[in-house]
């Protein structure tokens, strides 16, 4: 499960990489925290990033793939899906062909329940990570999306057992193609999907809630080291 996302672009800068050309333009100079729509609440909205009509652009989604369209604006049906984890379903298969999207992050939140006890944890990267997401378009310029969840990866799996947030690799010929809607299928892409992978290094520290970031002093920081530094050392 990902129920969180922040991006901080102050506290990093990404324009040492020129070949990261498409997280270079999108990344925010300001501070923004996203939440899923619970509360049947369209206003919670995340940013994405689409292509249309050939062209690149972000727009404003509500966290939260089942919606319908109205008069009034979207309103959210009661299946569950600021995430999207079974891609194999019918449900997902248009979207996944045609409306892939990206999120960019520095942190993400993640949770487990221990014993009785509800952990939650902040993971903190130093610079900006891509998510894979999938989207809706609706009338008046609405969409919708979900961000996209694979299986457990090892390294989560202390902090959460049942899923894993899809990062993406952050070069622009990767992305360009993830984004195109003229690309329904790629091995590149269906590598990616297959096979989760940890791209940034993350620091996780045991919180109480993700806003404030209030540390439990009894857990220590862990960094989960990004699998391209492994394998990079193993080669």
């Amino acid at each position: 499960m990902c129920g969180y996302i922040e991006v901080n672009g102050k506290q990093q800068s990404t324009m040492a990489f020129p070949k990261r050309e498409i997280v270079n333009q999108f990344t925010s100079r300001l501070f923004k925290r996203y939440y899923p729509a619970f509360g049947q609440d369209p206003n919670k909205t995340i940013d994405i990033i689409i292509q249309e009509n050939g062209e690149l652009k972000q727009v404003a989604a509500t966290w939260w793939f089942d919606c319908l369209d109205s008069y009034e604006g979207l309103h959210l049906g009661k299946r569950t899906t600021f995430n999207a984890r079974n891609l194999e379903s019918p449900y997902w298969q248009y979207a996944l062909q045609y409306n892939r999207a990206i999120v960019l992050g520095t942190g993400i939140g993640e949770s487990k329940v221990v014993g009785k006890t509800k952990h939650q944890y902040y993971m903190q990267s130093d610079e900006v990570f891509v998510l894979g997401a999938l989207y809706r378009k609706y009338s008046e310029g609405r969409y919708s999306c979900a961000v996209i969840t694979r299986d457990a990866h090892p390294k989560m799996e202390p902090y959460h057992h049942k899923a894993f947030p899809c990062f993406l690799p952050i070069d622009d010929p990767f992305l360009k193609r993830w984004l195109s809607q003229s690309v329904q299928q790629h091995p590149e892409i269906n590598k990616v999907l297959n096979f989760p992978t940890l791209y940034p290094t993350l620091k996780v520290q045991r919180v109480k809630t993700y806003k404030d970031k209030v540390p439990y002093q009894s857990f220590s920081p862990v960094i989960l080291h990004s699998d391209l530094l492994i394998n990079q050392s193993s080669g």
